[in-house]
């Protein structure tokens, strides 16, 4: 009984020592994932080829194959724009029933299967919303309830990829009926039901600098950001005459606004205001390449590129196409 009682004092003075290796090891162990953390989290962001085009939105009887296709970027055309509103004299929401507001004429399902057939490099996405609809009536994100909408949404942006063999969604509702809450439920799980069934492979949206239409982008970004690939921040939506240097602090303040994501730089060619070609936008963009910030540039719009010549737009795929 005495050999047997110094045995399990041996056991109980051994327990704490096994105790303490276990701690230790597991410490260690912790020590290490968080070590490890930081590089597994994400990727960083960094440079890319993507060039992104808005097309269609004024029937100016611009097609697909007049503008420039350089080889070695990654080409997104944007139609512009599917609406919920009725196509009638007097144009009303519809709850989710998008219908082509484009130009129908010149950008037809067959002439997008010869873009893609000519060029492996080029993708289509559609954009929901816009500024106006019909004679300058502002177009409303108005949904009847989050559950209706969806479902419309759905149904009809399903259709109209599936006719045009499109890509991708870009979001650009610009004004409001809805609270921030209620734009981020019906867009985020537009989205997630878009993309897990595969309709489409890429998602964006086009914010610009205004309180309330950041208010509701913002919202959507924070629950939904996952599900969103590219920000195209309207940076012409800021004065003309913006110098170098204050386009690149409002890049750098939407970078933060919308945190983790692929904010674009842009610029328009229809007199809106912002950062011009002529006035320094290639070398903002050359800082922000030497950065590892360029993660892409986009144009509003070819419509208005034409008249000349789309000089911006090769000038803007040579940048990209010769990144290291």
């Amino acid at each position: 009984m005495h050999q047997c009682f110094r045995n399990r004092r041996s056991i109980i003075k051994l327990q704490p020592i096994i105790m303490g290796s276990r701690i230790f090891f597991l410490f260690s162990f912790l020590g290490f994932l968080f070590a490890i953390l930081p590089s597994v989290k994400a990727e960083p962001l960094k440079n890319t080829r993507l060039f992104r085009e808005y097309i269609g939105a004024e029937d100016k009887n611009v097609g697909f194959s007049d503008v420039p296709i350089h080889s070695d970027v990654e080409f997104h055309f944007i139609l512009s724009f599917a609406i919920d509103y009725t196509g009638s004299s007097s144009p009303s929401p519809t709850n989710g029933k998008f219908k082509v507001f484009w130009d129908e004429k010149n950008l037809t399902p067959s002439s997008i299967s010869s873009i893609k057939a000519k060029h492996s490099n080029v993708k289509f996405a559609l954009s929901l919303g816009g500024d106006t609809v019909g004679d300058g009536i502002f177009v409303f994100f108005k949904p009847k309830s989050i559950t209706s909408w969806v479902n419309n949404a759905f149904k009809s942006i399903s259709d109209i990829v599936k006719e045009y063999d499109l890509d991708g969604v870009d979001i650009d509702y610009e004004h409001f009926k809805a609270s921030p809450d209620t734009f981020t439920e019906c867009i985020g799980q537009l989205l997630q039901r878009l993309k897990s069934q595969n309709i489409i492979s890429f998602a964006s949206i086009a914010p610009f600098d205004d309180d309330t239409v950041q208010s509701h982008y913002m919202a959507l970004w924070r629950k939904y950001g996952d599900l969103i690939d590219y920000v195209n921040f309207q940076f012409y939506s800021y004065g003309k005459g913006t110098t170098v240097s204050q386009f690149l602090n409002h890049f750098d303040t939407q970078s933060s606004n919308y945190e983790g994501g692929k904010v674009l730089a842009s610029f328009a060619t229809d007199g809106s205001g912002g950062l011009k070609p002529e006035k320094g936008f290639f070398k903002a963009c050359n800082t922000l390449q030497s950065r590892g910030e360029l993660h892409g540039i986009f144009v509003w719009s070819a419509d208005d590129s034409k008249k000349n010549n789309f000089r911006n737009e090769i000038q803007a795929q040579n940048l990209l196409a010769n990144a290291e």
